[in-house]
């Protein structure tokens, strides 16, 4: 009997040289996909303290209600203001913003957007009180006040 020994010519060693090209072509799509900051915020925000704080869902039935004084007093002065995206409104200005933020969503979800009021914590409870009605107005019923959480002392 004769034994013959099979040959084979394999290597185990895996092939590396492609892995930086994948490496660099995930970097690359997560830096081109992922985003910063949506909004420049152009008031002061000091947001107040807060015991008992709950998180939301959904962030992307969100929208967001800047309310303070500008960063820069030059240029639009010292008394609070609304800002809303990167523009800042009047409070008669707000059923029109709620209503563009809903056509942004689908019909299912427009009833849920939440609008959230991220306001200093030094401005006057009135512009406050203002952005209120005019929410009621627009039917935007669910109102989040934004705040951080106080630290036991």
């Amino acid at each position: 009997m004769s034994k013959f020994k099979k040959s084979s010519s394999t290597s185990n060693d895996i092939p590396t040289a492609a892995l930086p090209d994948i490496i660099f072509m995930l970097l690359f799509f997560f830096m081109v996909t992922t985003v910063m900051r949506e909004t420049d915020i152009l008031v002061k925000q000091q947001l107040p303290r807060a015991t008992q704080l709950t998180k939301i869902e959904r962030k992307s039935l969100v929208s967001y209600i800047y309310i303070g004084e500008p960063k820069n007093p030059n240029l639009y002065g010292t008394e609070p203001r609304i800002q809303t995206n990167d523009v800042f409104i009047e409070p008669t200005d707000i059923i029109q913003f709620v209503n563009q933020e809903k056509d942004k969503l689908s019909e299912v979800e427009r009833d849920q957007i939440t609008m959230s009021l991220k306001g200093d914590i030094e401005i006057k409870m009135g512009i406050v009180s203002d952005v209120q009605q005019q929410l009621r107005e627009a039917n935007a019923r669910k109102v989040l006040y934004s705040s951080i959480k106080r630290l036991d002392d």
